[in-house]
């Protein structure tokens, strides 16, 4: 039978439990990998016939009383239940919520290009790359190219290194295309993303069969840029007004700190290189 969204999400989650996890007891050696269907289905206080149709696709609308009770037995956090609402809404419902192709704005770009000490770029649901100013572009320059985080994480040699905490950026750009998969299961640039990474990495495609979601939010990271070295930085991921499934994400480093006297480094670097260009172009 062939998988929907909902019934593979539902499944990953449930394999990813175990009995310890929801105070159930364990007997013996179990011969399915985490819950059992009907382990979940007394959790949430449906039947046993009524949770197999919703992970085969055969139930497609549970109520809100089912969706709220699934959640729960499945342990899921806000994320992830926001996710499983997002995928019970039937597909005329989510018709609207085209997230492919949307174009940057003028305004937002300038906005971007007058932050000279920070930098700033714009990422699609599929985590491409739509735009950024110079600092993001000296601060990803060892990357060939520079054109989507998913792959730059993955598939890029240059990630390793980049990425000094690989495994959770790994894990957070997986997380983050799910969560947007959720709002756009149609999405062709997301499928077309998915379906690269996951035959040119196993890693990938182990941690996207997770079922995993977590949106873009602030933390901090730390990375290594080739020239410049070490560099802490906190990062702020706001959503833009006017396109919705757009994300604006702003790296600063703490004042009078070594990431800021980096940063002073590599936007030289950039202001250097952009002046050789200049001088280079023939004058007519």
């Amino acid at each position: 039978m062939v998988g929907t969204p909902l019934g593979d999400f539902l499944r990953a989650r449930r394999e990813a439990l175990t009995p310890r996890d929801v105070g159930l007891p364990e007997h013996g050696r179990r011969r399915v990998k985490g819950l059992r269907r009907e382990e979940v289905a007394i959790l949430a206080g449906v039947s046993s016939d009524y949770y197999m149709r919703l992970e085969q696709g055969r139930e497609s609308s549970p109520s809100a009383q089912v969706v709220e009770a699934v959640a729960q037995a499945l342990r899921l956090d806000a994320a992830a239940t926001e996710y499983l609402w997002l995928l019970v809404q039937p597909s005329e419902a989510r018709a609207w919520r085209r997230t492919d192709g949307l174009p940057v704005s003028v305004q937002l770009r300038q906005l971007m290009d007058g932050w000279s000490d920070s930098p700033a770029f714009v990422v699609g649901p599929a985590l491409d790359i739509l735009a950024c100013n110079t600092m993001a572009a000296a601060l990803h320059d060892s990357f060939t190219p520079a054109d989507n985080l998913a792959r730059m994480v993955f598939l890029d040699p240059a990630g390793r290194e980049f990425y000094r905490q690989w495994e959770r950026a790994a894990y957070s750009c997986v997380a983050e295309i799910r969560a947007a998969y959720g709002q756009d299961p149609d999405s062709s640039r997301i499928a077309q993303v998915v379906a690269e990474l996951s035959a040119r990495s196993p890693e990938f495609a182990d941690l996207w069969a997770q079922h995993n979601v977590k949106p873009k939010t602030q933390e901090s990271k730390h990375l290594h840029h080739p020239r410049v070295g070490d560099l802490h930085i906190q990062f702020s991921t706001f959503t833009v007004s006017g396109a919705p499934y757009q994300h604006l994400v702003v790296y600063q480093a703490e004042l009078a700190s070594p990431t800021a006297e980096a940063f002073k480094r590599l936007r030289a670097d950039a202001d250097t290189a952009s002046a050789s260009r200049a001088a280079e172009v023939p004058r007519v």
